[in-house]
């Protein structure tokens, strides 16, 4: 039976300060991502869902409104978990080759990223993804994510407020600001964009 448990943070909740402080870490990973792995498990017991991975429940649940709960669930963990492994203290400021082709300048990704978290209305995640040929900036709200669309994640930015609100309160557009000056895991990114 497949069980998930909370993931670890790659860093201390720590790491991130002043940019993300210590109990935002622990209230957004520690008690907002814990309620999600909670959710999921109690909503798969005594389901086909109990045997496959969390990609596979993401995917065959995606599509089918009466399992709108699990797909909810289930694609806020891996989100979470694909926002959190993007960041990183101390990061090099190594921009990939490719975004800087695609945007023409690392200043033009940021401005053309920061436009985009900063217009989406209420709640979700700006992406960076690769569609098909093309690495594209784009908004997804609430749960949606880029690999249910045939799109592969290169980097996100979780814009619910739970995740900045405490240490920006209604200020997003610098939240954004610290996230792409000083946490994204480029070398992540490099990463993601080679496979």
């Amino acid at each position: 039976m497949f069980t998930l448990t909370q993931f670890p943070l790659p860093y201390a909740t720590d790491a991130l300060s002043p940019y993300i402080s210590q109990e935002t870490m622990e209230t957004h990973h520690g008690k907002h991502v814990a309620t999600y792995i909670d959710n999921l498990n109690k909503l798969i017991t005594d389901t086909p869902y109990e045997q496959v991975s969390l990609m596979e429940i993401i995917q065959e649940s995606s599509d089918t409104p009466e399992q709108a709960k699990i797909f909810n669930n289930a694609a806020q963990i891996y989100n979470h978990n694909f926002f959190f492994h993007g960041m990183c203290p101390d990061c090099t400021k190594n921009i990939p080759r490719e975004i800087i082709d695609t945007f023409g300048s690392a200043e033009k990704f940021k401005e053309a990223f920061k436009s985009a978290a900063t217009s989406l209305f209420g709640s979700g995640y700006t992406w960076l993804v690769r569609d098909g040929d093309e690495l594209r900036i784009i908004n997804m709200p609430n749960a949606d994510t880029p690999m249910v669309h045939n799109m592969k994640p290169i980097l996100t930015l979780d814009v619910w407020e739970h995740s900045y609100y405490l240490d920006y309160k209604n200020k997003r557009a610098d939240f954004i600001d610290s996230f792409l000056d000083h946490l994204v895991n480029w070398d992540f990114v490099a990463e993601n964009l080679r496979q």
